[in-house]
């Protein structure tokens, strides 16, 4: 297996699979294309229907070679998931059978420098998703140092947050911060000791990237209309990397079982083998929560 492949490797793609339970004739919303893993095997599974979403415009050359593939049976929508609803009216289909979600960045978005989105290759502060709106630098270098510290801890669950801000307005005082490494060294310098598990910048970089692509509203508008659109009996998938998005899902699914809108099949997350584990790193952090529609 090349390392482009397993770049690209879905995670828990066989739990996926095995709970969403693909059959012939229906159709499937995979509302985080990427590289196109979870729709590849949907589609593989079965003679059933994938209507794809991503708002990210580089995977739009995939989704052309998934059409080649797999014709009618496969469709692609450039969109959000919170358009889910209109999406959906907009297509021929009747119902759906099931949705797969995938959250947060993807690898190939990690991988490609140019992007932005990771702190271990340098390269420009973007981090926009669907490549349009306001940058990572426009938020660093402008935003109002107290309200910056609230988006790393918000969004980062990072409690070094107030120094990480400080030290930042300290920097873009004297010169613009413009590269992902140059934000990370700054970050670095906010950490008392340099004998730390994970790589310091992780918080901050995960907060910015989803203040920025608006994430955690994206995900509760998305999966709410999902509830909305499946069918009785069928099944909603969401496989999370962060605690804040497990948190979310984890509460939508409990106020969905409360209301008696869905029943939880999954009421202690599902995590990836030690195998899964062992060939991709990504997967190690990795939640499936899956519930069915009453």
């Amino acid at each position: 297996m090349t390392n482009k492949e397993l770049g690209h490797r879905p995670v828990l793609i066989e739990e996926v699979i095995e709970q969403l339970g693909p059959k012939d004739n229906e159709t499937y919303i995979d509302a985080t294309f990427g590289y196109g893993g979870y729709t590849e095997r949907i589609l593989q599974s079965c003679e059933c229907k994938v209507i794809a979403i991503d708002r990210d415009p580089t995977v739009k050359k995939q989704a052309e070679r998934f059409k080649k593939k797999f014709g009618s049976r496969f469709s692609f929508v450039h969109s959000k998931f919170s358009q889910i609803d209109k999406i959906f009216k907009e297509t021929k289909e009747k119902e759906i059978n099931g949705f797969v979600f995938d959250i947060g960045v993807s690898s190939m978005q990690l991988d490609d420098a140019n992007r932005g989105f990771s702190f271990m290759q340098d390269g420009p502060l973007d981090m926009r998703m669907s490549q349009d709106g306001q940058t990572a630098s426009d938020l660093i270098n402008k935003k109002d140092k107290d309200e910056l510290a609230d988006i790393i801890y918000h969004y980062g669950d990072e409690r070094n947050s107030r120094k990480i801000a400080r030290n930042i307005e300290k920097h873009r005082t004297q010169k613009k911060i413009e590269s992902t490494i140059e934000l990370a060294e700054i970050i670095k310098k906010s950490f008392p000791s340099k004998y730390y598990k994970k790589h310091p910048a992780t918080k901050t970089f995960q907060a910015i990237r989803i203040f920025i692509n608006n994430e955690i509203q994206e995900l509760h508008a998305g999966l709410n209309q999902a509830f909305n659109l499946l069918r009785a009996n069928e099944k909603i998938c969401v496989v999370t990397f962060h605690s804040i998005e497990d948190r979310l899902v984890k509460h939508s699914f409990k106020s969905g079982s409360k209301n008696g809108v869905l029943k939880i099949l999954t009421k202690k997350p599902i995590m990836a083998s030690e195998k899964e584990k062992n060939f991709n790193k990504r997967s190690r952090s990795a939640k499936l929560r899956c519930a069915i529609k009453l």
